[in-house]
């Protein structure tokens, strides 16, 4: 089994001895009960991380690890980003969990019309704290040291500039009429991906989509869940651009 991941802010990533505390040392001696000679990793959850092993483990949540390597990975290409329509309940948690284990790199809430969802006020604060929170585990879990952004949401007038500007943008759409698995994708820059809610993606948005260079591309032959068609696409990319090879 990998060593497993915790977060440390970047100003303590170093070589030598670093101290793990707080709730991520708390995770490591409490929950994870790790003790001296177990191997683990640390990460500023931006790409860098320090591969060490525990020297002490002391109290509730004080972790000595004697760091020996400390090594930045760089930014992967091309960067994957989906823009997520809310979905209702927890399943926005899920769709955000699994994308990260998958390895996208990041995830823009999206306030479609169709949304049953919204986020607005004080709840809405807590839905995205809760995303973010769900990308950092997922990404400790999935032994990332580059954690995906999870943006502020976006409504569907400010979809637009952010598809204009990549190197590729699809809407998925059960009637495009190309598949994703033949799209012709550019080897550096970002790919968009758009998910729509469960109710679909509104006319009036795939316009607005369409005028930023957004097209519609099919999945397969089913119909896919809105949270979990985000993974699915982003795993085939995955594998297409060579990010998996």
């Amino acid at each position: 089994m990998t060593a497993p991941v915790f977060v440390v802010e970047p100003g303590r990533l170093r070589t030598g001895p670093v101290l793990l505390d707080g709730p991520e040392g708390r995770h490591a001696v409490s929950v994870k009960r790790l003790r001296a000679g177990e191997e683990v990793v640390l990460t500023d959850g931006a790409g860098t991380g320090g591969h060490g092993t525990v020297t002490a483990a002391s109290g509730k949540d004080r972790l000595e690890v004697d760091v020996r390597e400390v090594r930045t990975e760089p930014a992967p290409h091309p960067r994957i980003t989906v823009v997520q329509a809310l979905p209702k309940g927890d399943r926005g948690e899920l769709a955000v969990e699994t994308m990260t284990e998958t390895g996208v790199d990041a995830i823009v809430p999206w306030t479609a019309s169709r949304c049953i969802t919204q986020w607005k006020g004080e709840r809405g604060a807590r839905s995205l704290a809760k995303w973010r929170a769900t990308a950092r585990e997922a990404g400790k879990q999935a032994r990332r040291l580059r954690f995906p952004d999870v943006a502020e949401p976006v409504s569907t007038r400010q979809l637009g500039p952010l598809l204009a500007g990549a190197a590729f943008a699809a809407v998925l759409h059960e009637e495009g009429g190309e598949p994703l698995a033949r799209a012709e994708l550019p080897p550096r820059g970002e790919i968009v991906l758009v998910v729509g809610p469960e109710g679909g993606v509104s006319p009036e948005e795939l316009a607005v989509c369409a005028e930023a260079g957004a097209r519609p591309y099919r999945l397969g032959p089913t119909v896919l869940r809105t949270s979990t068609a985000g993974t699915a696409a982003a795993a085939l990319l995955l594998g297409r651009s060579g990010r998996w090879g």
